[in-house]
């Protein structure tokens, strides 16, 4: 059996004890299934046995960029849509075999293996199904996939409202988006800049044969993922794992701040935890400034508090469970009930922007969630603003390329509120290119995702 180097797959997972291919592909079709009845794609992979997640992830993610056109070809082959679990593994198929340049196994290997994964399951009366359309499609490869090349879905591997809302938000940047979308993220380190700096961190990683480059002010880039256990001093907490994007939210913030006072931060929507740990890293040891940390998940929450026990933070803030959008639960416990001296909104969206990271995502959002989503943003911030000094910062931030999460979303905060005033901010940040003139130009976040922020300062 021929396999081809495939980016998603760790190293360790490479190393592994080689496991039956139709049984992995068996898998992923169970997770994409569960995906497209509407869970997400960390409960898919986490469905399947421990030591087969790293290889299931791998191909699963490689399905959900490809699933556009695999659905295209599913319907020249069988026009009428088989049931759901005969649907899944025929699309895992196609998603895998259709481009032989990307393919991480020859085509005919993997026909072979979803014919196997049919005959081995539970569908042992569809594997003539399958492998008719499975052959047909290795004969007619060519002219299938040249049928489908003007069916958008297809071409972009998105659902063809993100791509409508994209083409009206980005008129000349929708095609960089969804190509980035489609891609691999790297995966971007933030050294504590109370314990290393980049330069000295790339030299660590240098010695261990771990090629990177530096970019920020505080930002490693690997060439190559990398369990985290093996990067050095990250138990220590020397490193965090961090999007370029996602790094600027610290500096920003403080940025102009006196960080020689006593400040109340509050960082609202807060797990896993990286910008509170960002924040008092940029503050520094010296400096006697105090994060409360929001989170309405009990469970993501305890994340914070591990981020913050790995990076030594833990006595610099304090994390509540708590809803960001109804302070009157939470305002006296978290700071005495006084106002605040700068507060990060790191607001729920739609994630458009790191689908890069998580591809399930475009398949599980619907074009209502846009505004579903951009009412609890509104809400969030209206809920905040009353807690926020005069002459105070409020940073609102989403990891969203949608304006309506975005641009739209302070227009319109701004519009009902004289106090607030828009200082200099990126504004939306598109995914896997570097910030254009007019947003921060030379902020040198990389290959990063997509993101808004807009930093608002409260008049006396």
């Amino acid at each position: 059996m021929t396999r081809k180097i495939f980016p998603d797959t760790a190293p360790a997972a490479q190393a592994a004890a080689p496991i039956p291919l139709w049984q992995q592909l068996a898998l992923v079709a169970q997770g994409l299934q569960m995906i497209l009845s509407g869970q997400s794609g960390t409960a898919a992979v986490a469905a399947a046995p421990a030591r087969l997640r790293p290889g299931v992830q791998a191909l699963l993610f490689q399905v959900l960029r490809q699933l556009g056109r695999a659905q295209a070809l599913r319907k020249q082959l069988a026009p009428k849509a088989p049931p759901a679990k005969v649907d899944a593994l025929l699309c895992t198929a196609l998603a895998l075999a259709w481009d032989t340049a990307q393919a991480p196994y020859e085509p005919f290997t993997l026909v072979n293996q979803t014919v196997e994964a049919a005959k081995r399951g539970s569908l042992q009366r569809q594997a003539g199904f399958l492998n008719a359309c499975l052959r047909r499609f290795l004969r007619e490869r060519d002219a299938l996939v040249a049928a489908t090349d003007g069916d958008p879905v297809a071409r972009w591997n998105h659902p063809q409202w993100w791509i409508d809302r994209l083409k009206a938000d980005h008129p000349q940047d929708w095609q960089r988006i969804l190509q980035a979308n489609n891609a691999h993220a790297p995966m971007s380190l933030r050294v504590n800049r109370q314990k290393s700096t980049p330069a000295q961190y790339q030299q660590a990683l240098t010695a261990i044969h771990i090629d990177s480059r530096v970019f920020g002010a505080d930002g490693v880039e690997l060439a190559q993922p990398q369990a985290v256990q093996a990067l050095p001093g990250f138990a220590e907490g020397v490193v965090s794992v961090q999007d370029g994007a996602a790094q600027l939210a610290a500096p920003l913030l403080l940025q102009g701040l006196d960080l020689h006072q006593p400040l109340q931060v509050l960082d609202a929507c807060a797990a896993p935890g990286g910008k509170t740990a960002h924040l008092l890293e940029f503050a520094g040891a010296a400096s006697p400034l105090q994060v409360t940390a929001l989170e309405v998940d009990a469970e993501r929450s305890a994340r914070i508090h591990d981020t913050l026990q790995r990076t030594g933070l833990q006595d610099h803030a304090k994390v509540l469970v708590a809803d960001a959008g109804q302070p009157a639960q939470w305002w006296q416990q978290a700071n005495g009930g006084q106002l605040f001296d700068a507060i990060l909104l790191d607001a729920p969206c739609t994630a458009s922007g790191i689908v890069r990271r998580h591809p399930d995502v475009r398949w599980l959002r619907r074009d209502s969630d846009v505004a579903q989503l951009a009412a609890i943003q509104a809400q969030i911030l209206d809920a905040l603003w009353p807690l926020l000094k005069a002459g105070g910062r409020l940073l609102y931030c989403t990891c969203s390329v949608f304006k309506a999460e975005g641009d739209a979303q302070v227009q319109a905060f701004l519009a009902r509120n004289s106090q607030a005033q828009l200082l200099a901010s990126p504004g939306h940040l598109i995914p896997g290119i570097p910030a254009q003139a007019g947003q921060l130009p030379d902020n040198g976040a990389g290959d990063h995702d997509g993101f808004f922020y807009a930093l608002l300062q409260k008049h006396a």
